[in-house]
C-alpha cells in the first residue's frame, strides 16, 4: 500500500452532494489555519471551525477540530455517527464506513494507531492502545480490543483474526 495520501479522495466531483466532504474541507482548513497568524487567520479559523459545527451537525459524525493525527486520503462514504478520538492516529488512504468509533476505552492503554489502506467496516469499535496494520481489514460490528497485523481481516465480537480462503471456479 502506498504510504503517500491519495488527496484526490477528499475532493468530491463537481456538482456531487457529499457531506462527508464538506466535513472533511472545513477539518483540513481549520487544521493548515493554525499555524497561521493575524486578523485575518483568526477570522478564517472561526469561519472554518462554523464550517465544522455545520458539516458535524449535517453528518452526525464526531471528528474533533484538533484530531490533527488524521492522514490525507481518508474517505467516509457515509459519515453518520463515527467518532474518533482526537489523539487517535490514522493513516493514509483509510476507509471508514458508518456508526464507526475509534477511539479510547479498551483494556490497552492509550488510543488506536491505524495504518494506510485500512478499511474498517460499519458500527466497527476500534478500542484502546491497539495498532491496526497496514492494508488490514476490519469487518462490519467488529469489536477490535487487539493488534491486527498488516494485511490480516478481524472480524467478530471480540474481533478474531480470520484466515481467508481462496476459492477456484
Amino acid at each position: 500500500m502506498e504510504e503517500e495520501p491519495d488527496w484526490s479522495r477528499e475532493v468530491p466531483e463537481p456538482g456531487e452532494w457529499k457531506p462527508s466532504f464538506g466535513l472533511l474541507r472545513a477539518l483540513r482548513d481549520y487544521q493548515s489555519l493554525c499555524s497561521k497568524r493575524g486578523p485575518i487567520a483568526t477570522l478564517s479559523r472561526s469561519v472554518a471551525t462554523l464550517r465544522h459545527r455545520f458539516w458535524s451537525a449535517v453528518t452526525g459524525a464526531d471528528i474533533p477540530l484538533n484530531a490533527n493525527s488524521i492522514a490525507g486520503g481518508l474517505l467516509i462514504p457515509h459519515p453518520n455517527g463515527i467518532v474518533i478520538h482526537p489523539e487517535a492516529i490514522i493513516g493514509p488512504n483509510v476507509l471508514v464506513f458508518q456508526q464507526v468509533t475509534i477511539g479510547s476505552g479498551g483494556p490497552k492503554p492509550g488510543v488506536p494507531r491505524i495504518g494506510a489502506g485500512v478499511s474498517v467496516g460499519a458500527g466497527a469499535k476500534v478500542l484502546g492502545g491497539v495498532v491496526i496494520g497496514a492494508c488490514a481489514r476490519i469487518g462490519a460490528n467488529a469489536v477490535v480490543i487487539d493488534d491486527v497485523p498488516a494485511g490480516a481481516t478481524a472480524v467478530g465480537i471480540p474481533a478474531r483474526l480470520i484466515k481467508e480462503e481462496v476459492v477456484l471456479r
